[in-house]
């Protein structure tokens, strides 16, 4: 058992078209190595119902929190972040956005040649991607039958939730990590290395898709627990 264990809390919070339960092995992992975890499951409707249910969730923790978020998931911790609990971030192949950032802004002058994720027109407020091509674009390294399965589970993805700009970038008060993973063709590389450079994050690569949480559930919890130690370290 890791000497932080009783100390620091993880939050994980899940992005667009998924659920909470692409966390699983990461959650194994992070509980059989003793942190206490807590898995939100955001409705994806806005960013301010997404937000209210991190914070809910954060304010169950009687220790200091690291805050994790994948995809879409990096606007919602980089809004909830600044909760006086939460210690530091930490970004899985996700969106990093500064002060009046949203995902539609970031995501609105693709680089030429750059991936551009299959979502198909708004269906009363909501989005999907493409089930035909959302193995290759969303889970290129998962197995074809789990790939499926996610691509025919879609969580609706709210538009208000595409359009929610962050009010003050909590990465800019506290101590961040980022999991770029180079085979994401859903956020390209380069602008997950940029977004972690301007947040002035520590930075690991691995080879990846955008579910490399799912697919590299040991890459992702021993980013996770550096930042838990570094939480630790930094209090003493």
């Amino acid at each position: 058992m890791i000497g932080t264990a009783a100390f620091a809390s993880i939050v994980l919070v899940h992005g667009g078209f998924v659920d909470g339960s692409g966390w699983d092995e990461v959650y194994k992992i992070l509980r059989k190595d003793g942190y206490q975890v807590s898995v939100v499951q955001n409705p994806t409707t806005s960013l301010a119902d997404d937000v209210a249910a991190t914070k809910r969730a954060i304010a169950e923790q009687a220790s200091p929190v690291v805050l994790v978020g994948h995809s879409y998931g990096g606007v919602v911790i980089t809004e909830s972040g600044n909760d006086p609990k939460v210690a530091s971030l930490v970004y899985i192949t996700a969106f990093a956005p500064d002060r009046g950032e949203s995902v539609a802004s970031l995501i609105k002058n693709p680089v030429p040649g750059a991936p551009v994720p299959p979502i198909l027109p708004p269906q009363d407020g909501f989005l999907f991607l493409d089930k035909a091509r959302f193995a290759e674009s969303f889970a290129g390294d998962l197995p074809k039958e789990k790939a499926e399965f996610m691509a025919n589970s879609q969580v609706p993805w709210g538009i208000a939730a595409l359009n929610g700009a962050v009010t003050e970038a909590a990465w800019k008060n506290k101590p961040s990590w980022y999991l770029v993973a180079t085979d994401d063709r859903m956020i390209p590389p380069p602008a997950q290395q940029s977004m972690a450079k301007r947040a002035g994050s520590t930075v690991v690569e691995t080879k990846g898709s955008h579910a490399v949480y799912v697919s590299q559930p040991e890459v992702v919890a021993k980013l996770i627990e550096r930042a838990a130690q570094a939480v630790e370290a930094t209090t003493k």
